[in-house]
């Protein structure tokens, strides 16, 4: 029975929650373009908001691209500078800060859409439960910085990182991987592709806008094109004059 929901949960449930991601994501852009945003309160009260949403989201970003790179780079490619163990201890560390970080930010915006009525009243419950649902991926993803520190060898965030690199390969035997993965690593996994399945409807959809802010900054040139409008045909010409 354990085997069979482990094939279920993190063999076949992994790939739902991508194509609902990707596929999501997109028919959503394509059909309702204006509610690609995230809705803000700042008019209404800007004190805990600030530090709030700058603790958040500083720490969420570190965790996001820490587990993107962690988990999806073939120990191959850094075995020669940095060992399976050194990698665990700078992922507890580096880890657990932007854990904090995220989690007292995000406490910080919950208390005050819980408790501002204002605030509470413009809410829709699927921010509200959003939230919820973040905090405890977080406080999950922090509670497994304990049982981290009983593998200092590492040998556990191999399996884990394995399994990740099986799964976006589309490669068999990710799933065995995980058997001695403690439950409270597995929720904090089922939990995290429950957020990619979720993503395209909920307020999360921003965080493209995000990328293609940045992708528009980083861009090595910037093409403009000048257009007039109602002049006479000649007025750009060599000998034309204009009728002003």
């Amino acid at each position: 029975m354990t085997a069979w929901l482990d094939t279920l949960l993190f063999g076949i449930y992994p790939y739902i929650c991508l194509a609902v991601f990707f596929l999501g994501s997109l028919i959503r852009f394509d059909r309702d373009q204006y509610t690609w945003k995230s809705d803000s309160s700042q008019l209404l009260r800007t004190g805990s908001l600030r530090w709030g949403s700058n603790l958040f989201h500083a720490g969420v970003l570190i965790l996001f691209f820490g587990h993107f790179v962690g988990m999806l780079t073939p120990h191959a490619l850094y075995e020669h500078f940095m060992s399976a163990g050194a990698k665990q201890i700078m992922a507890i560390v580096v880890g657990g800060v932007a854990g904090l970080m995220g989690i007292i930010g995000l406490s910080l915006l919950l208390h005050r859409r819980l408790t501002d009525p204002r605030i509470r009243a413009t809410s829709k419950t699927s921010d509200i439960v959003l939230l919820w649902l973040l905090w405890i991926q977080l406080a999950l993803g922090l509670a497994t910085i304990p049982l981290s520190a009983q593998h200092l060898d590492g040998s556990m965030m191999m399996k884990l990182a394995e399994w990740g690199q099986r799964i976006v390969t589309f490669r068999s035997g990710g799933v065995e991987l995980l058997a001695e993965a403690g439950w409270i690593f597995k929720l904090h996994m089922f939990l995290g592709m429950s957020v990619f399945l979720i993503f395209p409807f909920t307020r999360l959809v921003h965080v493209w806008s995000g990328f293609g802010t940045l992708a528009y900054v980083l861009r090595p040139y910037q093409l403009v094109r000048a257009r007039r409008l109602n002049l006479p045909a000649g007025h750009n010409q060599p000998g034309g004059r204009s009728s002003h």
